[in-house]
């Protein structure tokens, strides 16, 4: 039941933020738009309550407890982020929006731009990582914990990561070549 569920709220979140957009652009009801995505954040709500719900009544901890709160994590982390990513390529391509903005290619730029998205992945990581911990002491020392540590390690993993990655362009910037634009420039279409 955790599995599917967490493919609904998968399903839920795209269905809203398409809605919300439709309120947005089609409509023109920002407001209402808006307002259908602050209701994303429910969903995870759903899934926390009857992941715990879940547990409370005896079923032993597995991949799917672990994944829900994966899902909790990177929602939280990656949520508002990709929200704000479909919403101005939606608005440039079908309702005549500036372009998005390229990242930088060069430079200490390219390695701030980095950081904020290593920074949104361990924000993910992070509550994913607390969610899991609080499962751990929800079930107590009597459960089988095994498959939550193994999704605690994993998130870990994606922390080290994000961090070499980030660490790496600010270490080693990417110089530019000569002539290249080093502003940021608008994106081309999709």
């Amino acid at each position: 039941m955790i599995a599917l569920l967490i493919v609904a709220c998968e399903v839920a979140f795209w269905v809203l933020l398409a809605a919300g957009l439709a309120l947005r652009y089609v409509a023109r009801k920002p407001k209402l738009g808006a307002a259908v995505l602050l209701c994303e954040p429910l969903l995870e709500v759903v899934l926390l309550v009857v992941t715990a719900i879940d547990l409370k009544n005896g079923a032993e901890p597995d991949w799917k407890h672990g994944l829900a709160a994966v899902y909790i994590g990177f929602t939280v982390g990656l949520g508002h982020s990709t929200i704000t990513w479909v919403d101005a390529r939606v608005a440039h391509r079908w309702f005549g929006g500036p372009p998005p903005v390229k990242p930088p290619k060069y430079g200490m730029a390219r390695a701030v731009h980095e950081w904020h998205i290593a920074a949104r992945w361990i924000l993910a990581a992070v509550v994913a990582l607390g969610l899991l911990q609080a499962a751990v002491w929800y079930v107590g020392s009597g459960g089988e914990i095994s498959s939550l540590r193994g999704w605690q390690q994993k998130m870990g993993l994606v922390i080290g990561v994000n961090l070499i990655i980030a660490g790496g362009y600010t270490l080693f910037p990417k110089r530019a070549p000569k002539g290249a634009v080093t502003e940021r420039e608008p994106a081309d279409g999709w």
